[in-house]
């Protein structure tokens, strides 16, 4: 039962977090809140090793969850109810979209997705801010450090900056912060 159980939840987050990576967040706090499989805390953890990982967030989340709650076999049940929408998804899409692409209705329907889109990933980040940086005994020195690296995306965003930069940047910051 449990094996479905993990399935149906991550399915339904599959089907649902359009953007994958961080949209799934949203998602997982309902999962965390309906389930007890995991605490809000341990969902700081999961984001923190799932972004440090190779791999989609989304996947490394599923099978951490899965993993943590019935094994081996949970992950991989977990992973698997995650993709399978997409998957199916794709296939529909790929179908279709070539005959019908230069259609408006299309056009417009991509353009609010992208919106929507958007809006789980800053309805992600609105969740994760209390446990990231205002739960923290050293708020006072993380704060600045967020404006500074925003301040220093701002001002590198229109030059070309290697991702190994930024994630070296990223973990100067994370070491700092602790």
């Amino acid at each position: 039962m449990i094996f479905l159980r993990l399935f149906w939840e991550f399915f339904k987050t599959g089907l649902f977090a359009i953007g994958g990576g961080m949209a799934t967040v949203p998602f997982l706090f309902d999962i965390s809140a309906r389930t007890g499989w995991f605490t809000t805390s341990e969902l700081a953890n999961m984001i923190a090793i799932s972004e440090s990982t190779p791999g989609p967030i989304g996947v490394n989340m599923a099978t951490y969850v899965g993993f943590e709650t019935a094994g081996i076999l949970g992950g991989l049940v977990a992973t698997i109810g995650l993709v399978t929408p997409s998957v199916i998804i794709i296939v529909i899409i790929a179908s279709l979209l070539s005959h019908f692409s230069e259609r408006p209705v299309v056009k417009t329907v991509f353009k609010y997705l992208r919106a929507a889109v958007i809006g789980l990933l800053l309805y992600a980040l609105w969740q994760l801010l209390p446990l990231t940086f205002l739960d923290s005994e050293k708020k006072i020195m993380i704060l600045p450090l967020v404006a500074f690296a925003v301040l220093l995306f701002c001002c590198l965003k229109w030059k070309k900056v290697h991702p190994i930069i930024w994630i070296a940047v990223g973990a100067v910051f994370g070491i700092i912060a602790l």
